[in-house]
């Protein structure tokens, strides 16, 4: 008997074969893609922040995902780089993903292994 491939299995294999070419990045397709002119931009790469990139927030204000410290990191470390007027307009869900994918960076490595388990 053949087990039938869901949307969700080719989903999931695409973003562990990601995430074990470069471990320092995400890649965040966007539920509602941001206009830039003519273009539209429906994916983001968020990269591990270095500690440059989080100069001048709280480590605690970006884990806990506070609006404001994700508007100052944010724009350090995306791909394409998003402008902080761009994310006072984003899709809170949208910024929920782009935090969510900072936040996972900064847990130490062995709650990223138990989270992965």
């Amino acid at each position: 008997m053949t087990e039938k491939t869901t949307t969700a299995d080719i989903t999931d294999t695409a973003a562990e074969q990601e995430a074990a070419k470069n471990p320092n990045e995400t890649i965040i397709t966007l539920d509602y893609p941001l206009k830039r002119g003519s273009n539209s931009v429906s994916e983001i790469t968020v990269r591990k922040p270095r500690s440059g990139a989080l100069r001048g927030v709280s480590l605690t204000d970006v884990l806990q995902m506070e609006v404001t410290a994700l508007n100052k990191v944010l724009p350090r470390i995306t791909e394409p780089a998003l402008s902080e007027t761009e994310l006072r307009d984003i899709d809170p869900a949208d910024l929920f993903q782009l935090g969510g994918a900072v936040t996972g960076f900064l847990l130490p490595r062995k709650y990223r292994e138990e989270a992965s388990e």
